[in-house]
């Protein structure tokens, strides 16, 4: 009686130890879906609600143009890691709901294909909810061959609703910053 007590004991601890086992594998495998989920469930956060500066996504200007003027100026940063010169597109300044396009000029200054993809935000960061991007090459993976040198369209407007946000009464400017940054993807 007392081997089969002993041998009970050793296979219930083996028992739980592989349950333990699968419970922490399935915790992990959890965390690795999530870190590959959360760049895109952050970023959809971001644009239903303006957070961080985060611009809206629109085909056109459904509401027209209001008499109201609005600078807008662009800034870029490049990371380390990423052969390139990029340059800005000049500040414009049109009233408020009338579609522009402006183009950022990259170039790969290295001697192989380089593939780079940008991010962005506005400042002020509540301005962000009423900036629409119609087009825009944020969030896509662009592969520059050597020395290869592109425009980058932005096509966007300014909603005219930001005229009824008081807190944004005073805005005059708004700023959209670009960050480029190498990828991993083939050709990097």
């Amino acid at each position: 009686m007392a081997d089969t007590t002993a041998s009970y004991h050793q296979t219930e601890p083996g028992k739980r130890n592989k349950r333990v086992a699968v419970m922490l594998a399935g915790v992990a495998a959890g965390m690795v879906g999530l870190a590959f989920a959360s760049v895109p469930l952050y970023q959809l956060f971001c644009q239903v609600t303006g957070f961080g500066g985060t611009t809206q996504v629109a085909s056109e200007n459904p509401k027209g143009v209001i008499a109201r003027d609005m600078k807008v100026r662009f800034d870029v940063n490049i990371d380390r890691a990423l052969d390139w010169t990029v340059t800005a597109a000049a500040p414009i300044t049109d009233q408020i709901g009338r579609v522009d396009t402006v183009n950022y000029i990259a170039t790969n200054n290295s001697d192989k294909p380089v593939t780079g993809q940008a991010i962005f935000n506005v400042v002020p960061e509540k301005a962000g909810y009423y900036f629409n991007k119609i087009e825009c090459f944020c969030f896509t993976e662009q592969t520059l061959q050597p020395g290869e040198t592109v425009e980058m369209p932005i096509v966007f407007f300014v909603d005219p609703d930001i005229d009824e946000n008081r807190e944004l009464d005073t805005i005059k400017e708004i700023t959209l910053s670009y960050t480029f940054y190498a990828s991993d993807s083939e050709g990097s």
